[in-house]
């Protein structure tokens, strides 16, 4: 491997490290209003579109509401995994799987769970 190629991936490794801590500083209130805006925004979560919340703008109702979402979930990470791909637990679901079409980053996923995780 060249030497440049080797400086461009070592620069985009500590980039996303630097990413990372970045988001991990954020406090949950800050997790959650990014989530929020991800969720309302029509060219990436766009779960409006299907799920309704208190507070959302013209929401569909395809999809089962965003309501005691802790209860329904009580662990976070099969929320997220739910997001990520529903095709898992639905193969026939119409529900777009986020994470593994890339429609969503991880980081991102993960403040629409906070968000989500929140209702």
């Amino acid at each position: 491997m060249s030497n440049r190629f080797l400086s461009i991936a070592s620069a985009a490794i500590l980039a996303a490290g630097v990413m990372q801590a970045q988001a991990e500083e954020l406090s949950l209130e800050e997790r959650i209003a990014k989530g929020l805006a991800l969720t309302e925004d029509r060219n990436a979560g766009n779960c409006f579109a299907c799920h309704g919340a208190e507070g959302a703008e013209l929401p569909g109702n395809s999809g089962p509401p965003f309501i005691m979402m802790q209860m329904r979930f009580p662990d976070r990470e099969v929320l997220k995994a739910q997001i990520a791909d529903p095709r898992v637990r639905n193969p026939n679901t119409n529900m777009p799987p986020y994470g593994a079409h890339y429609i969503l980053t991880d980081q991102e996923l993960d403040w629409v769970v906070d968000y989500v995780h929140s209702l």
